[in-house]
């Protein structure tokens, strides 16, 4: 069975869609070849998920149409696949499959797919309330029963590369490492203030742990903003990796982490997949659809009744939903996952 996956186009939905590649693994066998039509920006995910045979290149910018690419990048793929299975909702990433002339074509019904899909489902959103939940269900025939327990993704670490990105960012396992991941995409309504993230660095510091901070290029101010909170002699205990690491190096490096703290974003399911004792912080979203997926984790929310709203930005301008939340919390939850902890003598 060949199989071509039209992939998502955030972090964190892409981590979860592991657990797709799970099940068709277990519906067609190990035999079963799975392909992921993806922006490359994922390609250092999908390289550590197993199931995946390769990743395929998709040159276009999410949000844009540009039909005439697409029909080519179908024409270069015909015949080679059985099945498509679409995890995007919108009309445009129906195209690639469409012209490819794969015989199979599934997906959930959204932006008008008719006659593009000829295996369209409907979703019925209480029966499948998790994300996870919507991607397992296409590896299987309508009403299939999903089976528990569910898998969770995980991705492999190749111990050459995470020891190449200790080296160049000149980074050492000799204590603790909590990893921090202020940032989200989605906007302020995900992110826990600086000063609060400031203060669970200091207090880890102090115990003789290092802080890691994580994140992309538009993250970094914000890192700095949490540094800049810490006193001379605990900042220095303290690498802001946010911007200056592939998203490769970053996955690397957040392996070796004894404990992160993250918003609600594409690292945190990153570290949930990578097996690291998590603590979670929701303010404007909610566990219930996108909770991190791993063993040991630990979300901490306020559950303000205006909350969760999923909005961007706070439609009552206070953001009470992180700012309230105090950063004992997040401490205690992170004695209650890892307590004081040596550093892994394995890594």
């Amino acid at each position: 069975m060949r199989i071509l996956i039209v992939g998502p186009s955030w972090v964190g939905d892409m981590v979860m869609a592991q657990t797709l590649f799970a099940c068709l693994k277990l519906r067609h066998g190990p035999d079963c070849l799975i392909d992921v039509l993806a922006p490359d920006w994922s390609r250092p995910i999908l390289e550590r998920m197993p199931e995946v045979n390769q990743a395929l290149s998709f040159p276009l910018g999410h949000g844009v149409l540009d039909i005439a690419s697409r029909r080519r990048i179908g024409k270069s793929l015909a015949g080679q696949y059985d099945q498509a299975i679409l995890l995007p909702n919108s009309l445009k990433s129906a195209l690639v499959p469409f012209f490819a002339g794969i015989p199979k074509r599934t997906g959930w019904r959204g932006e008008m797919r008719y006659g593009l899909l000829n295996d369209l489902r409907v979703l019925d959103k209480d029966a499948y309330p998790l994300m996870i939940e919507r991607f397992m269900a296409l590896a299987w025939e309508p009403d299939h029963q999903l089976a528990r327990p569910y898998p969770r993704p995980t991705l492999q670490i190749d111990p050459a590369s995470r020891e190449a990105a200790l080296v160049r960012f000149g980074l050492e396992l000799d204590r603790p490492v909590l990893a921090l991941c202020p940032g989200a995409e989605f906007g302020e309504a995900k992110r826990w203030p600086a000063e609060h993230y400031a203060a669970v660095a200091d207090h880890k510091i102090r115990q003789g742990w290092q802080v890691w901070l994580f994140g992309s290029k538009n993250d970094h101010p914000g890192g700095e903003l949490i540094r800049d909170r810490l006193i001379p002699g605990l900042r220095e205990e303290s690498s802001n990796l946010a911007g200056e690491t592939s998203l490769a190096e970053a996955i690397d490096l957040m392996s070796c982490a004894t404990a992160v703290v993250s918003n609600d974003s594409g690292l945190m399911h990153v570290a949930a997949a990578l097996n690291r004792p998590l603590v979670s912080v929701y303010g404007s979203t909610s566990p219930d659809f996108t909770p991190p997926l791993a063993e040991q984790v630990e979300v901490v929310r306020l559950g303000l009744d205006c909350s969760p709203c999923f909005d961007r930005t706070c439609r009552f301008g206070h953001y009470n939903c992180l700012r309230d939340l105090e950063p004992q919390r997040v401490i205690e939850a992170l004695d209650r996952l890892v307590g004081d902890p040596l550093p892994d003598p394995q890594l």
